[in-house]
C-alpha cells in the first residue's frame, strides 16, 4: 500500500492508542457488554470478579452523559484499532494454546519455522520463473524474507485451526471482540461510474475506489474489481475517484479525465495501469495509448491535457479523500448506495485485498441482518 502520511504520525498515534489500552482491554466488567454504554457491572465466578473485554468502553462522563470510545473514532484510529486487535488476537491464541498444551499436547502452538540455506536453495531451484530474476546470491535475502513471511503465515493458520478446535470443544471461551464497525458517508460527486445509473436504479450497494496510477497495489487490484463487476452486475455500482500522491500520477489522472470527455475513461484507465510509469514519462506513448483506448479526436485530447482542464477535478477528488481520512492507495468505501443524496454510507478499507474481503462486505450490505 502506498502511504501518504508524514513520518512520525503512526508512532504518535500508536502512543495515543496504547494509552487507551487499559480501558480498552480490562476496564469494563460485565456479563458481555459489547454494545453496552455502562459496561460497569461485575460478573462473579468462584468469588472472583471476572473482567470481560469490550470493544466500546466508556471513556468519559460529562454532566451525567457517557462518552464511549466509538464516539472518538475516525478512519485512522479505527484502522489502528483493527491492527491492534489482530496483534492481541494472535497473542491470545498463542497464550491459550500454550496453557492447553499441558493437558492437550496436540494443541501446542506452532512456532515460526527457521529458514535454512537449503530452504532458500530449494525455492530458487523449484519456483517457476525465479531464476529469471537473477543469480541466487543476489536474491538470497529477498527469498529469505519471503519464506519467513510464508512460514509465519503457516504457523498462524495452524494456530487458528487449533484455537477453533479448542473453542468447539468448550476448552476456551473467547471474549476478545474486534472493533465495532466504523461507518462514514462519502459523496459520489464527479466519480466515474462503471454502470450507467439509469439502466438499473435497483443497485443498492456502492464500491467506491480511490486510486493512484503509479501505485502497484492499485494496478494489482484491478483484476479483482473486474471480477466483482461481473458477479454483481445487477446489484452493485462501482465508482472511481483519483487520489494521486505524486504530480506524475496527477498528470495521468487528468489524462484519463480527458479521455472521459470522449467516452473512453475505463478503456484508457485499463491501459494506463498496464505501464503507468512509461506513459507518464513519454507523452508520445501516452497519445498512442489514448488512440488504442478508442479516443478519436486526439487534437482535442491533447488540448485538454495541455490546458490543465481537469486539474481542479483531480485536486477535488484528492481533497475529498483526505477529508474522509484516506492515507494511502488503493482505498475503498463499500456501503449502502443512496441514489437520492448521491452518497455511499459504509466502511473503509485499504490495500489490494483478496476478493473474499470485498464479497464479505458487499454481501453484508446487500443482505443486512434482520433485527
Amino acid at each position: 500500500m502506498r502511504l501518504v502520511i508524514k513520518t512520525g504520525l503512526i508512532p504518535l498515534m500508536a502512543v495515543i492508542l496504547i494509552s487507551f489500552l487499559p480501558g480498552l482491554v480490562l476496564a469494563q466488567t460485565a456479563s458481555h457488554p459489547k454494545n453496552s454504554k455502562e459496561g460497569t457491572s461485575q460478573a462473579e465466578e468462584g468469588g472472583k470478579s471476572v473482567h470481560f473485554y469490550t470493544s466500546n468502553p466508556v471513556v468519559a462522563e460529562v454532566d451525567g452523559q457517557l462518552i464511549t470510545l466509538d464516539e472518538l473514532k475516525n478512519a485512522q484510529t479505527h484502522e489502528m484499532m483493527e491492527r491492534l486487535h489482530g496483534i492481541l488476537d494472535d497473542a491470545l491464541k498463542e497464550k491459550v494454546l500454550s496453557q492447553l498444551a499441558a493437558s492437550h499436547p496436540e494443541l501446542a502452538p506452532a512456532r515460526d519455522k527457521e529458514v535454512s540455506d537449503r530452504d532458500i536453495e530449494m525455492f530458487y531451484r523449484n519456483e517457476p520463473g525465479i531464476r529469471d530474476l537473477g543469480p541466487l546470491d543476489q536474491l538470497r535475502s529477498q527469498i529469505r524474507n519471503f519464506l519467513e513471511k510464508r512460514y509465519r503465515q503457516d504457523a498462524w493458520k495452524t494456530n487458528a485451526k487449533k484455537f477453533q478446535e479448542a473453542e468447539e470443544k468448550g476448552w476456551v471461551v473467547n471474549y476478545l471482540q474486534p472493533p465495532n464497525d466504523f461507518r462514514l458517508k462519502a459523496k459520489i460527486e464527479t466519480a466515474m461510474l462503471w454502470f450507467n445509473n439509469g439502466d438499473n436504479p435497483k443497485r443498492s450497494v456502492f464500491v467506491m475506489e480511490y486510486s493512484d496510477f503509479l501505485c502497484p497495489f492499485c494496478r494489482k487490484v484491478q483484476d479483482t474489481l473486474q471480477e466483482l463487476r461481473q458477479k454483481y452486475a445487477d446489484t452493485v455500482q462501482f465508482g472511481y475517484r483519483h487520489f494521486p500522491i505524486h504530480q506524475e500520477a496527477r498528470d495521468l489522472s487528468e489524462a484519463v479525465e480527458c479521455a472521459r470527455d470522449q467516452g473512453r475513461f475505463w478503456q484508457f484507465q485499463r491501459l494506463i495501469f498496464v505501464d503507468a510509469r512509461r506513459l507518464q514519462q513519454n507523452k508520445v506513448e501516452l497519445m498512442l495509448n489514448a488512440r488504442r483506448a478508442g479516443v478519436q479526436d486526439l487534437v482535442s485530447f491533447e488540448d485538454c491535457l495541455d490546458s490543465g482542464k481537469y486539474e481542479k477535478r483531480v485536486q477535488k477528488d484528492f481533497e475529498a479523500g483526505a477529508l474522509l481520512g484516506i492515507q494511502g492507495t488503493p482505498t475503498f468505501i463499500i456501503g449502502k448506495y443512496d441514489h437520492a443524496t448521491a452518497t455511499v454510507d459504509g466502511e473503509m478499507f485499504s490495500g489490494a485485498v483478496p476478493p473474499s474481503k470485498f464479497i464479505t462486505l458487499i454481501e453484508k450490505y446487500l443482505n443486512p441482518p434482520q433485527n
